[in-house]
């Protein structure tokens, strides 16, 4: 598959399924949507359920590429800095990442259905998760570079993490 068709399908999953909610959009609509046949899709993608996860996988990666969020040098982002001044810039990562218009779109399909749809509580799962790591990474490395200290790094991290991811 091209990745211009890809994106294409992706992007207009992704705008009826803001518009009519994930469980109100068929495959057959975003074929129409895309402008082919409803079979053509599934040359594409096996599943409906294909599609939203490859939907969240590209739309995450496209955020992560927008917002500069990419490997990340602890001993460079500490220098010269306080504790709070570094977690100020961690929340404001996390936020510009997911800020993004289309982040925010899937982010209203996949909440608003993740108590009725398993494939939607299970994004949202697995993005809590991808935060707890984070989290619990950066504070491994605060600790180590003697910025914070904690009893219990781990609840700190998953209370932290928590808070900002909600």
């Amino acid at each position: 598959m091209s990745d211009t068709r890809k994106k294409e399908i992706i992007m207009a999953t992704l705008e009826l399924t803001a518009n009519k909610g994930l469980g109100n959009v068929s495959m057959n609509m975003i074929a129409d949507k895309v402008g082919i046949k409803k079979p053509s899709l599934y040359n594409h993608f096996a599943s409906k359920e294909e599609l939203v996860e490859t939907m969240y996988q590209f739309l995450r990666e496209e955020a992560k590429k927008n917002a500069n969020v990419g490997a990340i040098d602890y001993t460079a982002i500490f220098a010269g800095k306080s504790a709070l001044k570094i977690l100020k810039m961690m929340v404001g990562g996390y936020f510009n990442m997911n800020q993004q218009e289309h982040m925010l779109n899937f982010y209203k399909v996949i909440y608003s259905e993740r108590s009725l749809n398993p494939m939607a509580a299970k994004i949202v799962a697995e993005e809590t998760d991808k935060m707890i790591i984070a989290t619990k990474q950066l504070f491994y490395a605060m600790e180590v570079h003697k910025l914070l200290h904690f009893t219990n790094p781990d609840m700190s991290a998953v209370s932290f993490a928590m808070t900002i991811h909600g």
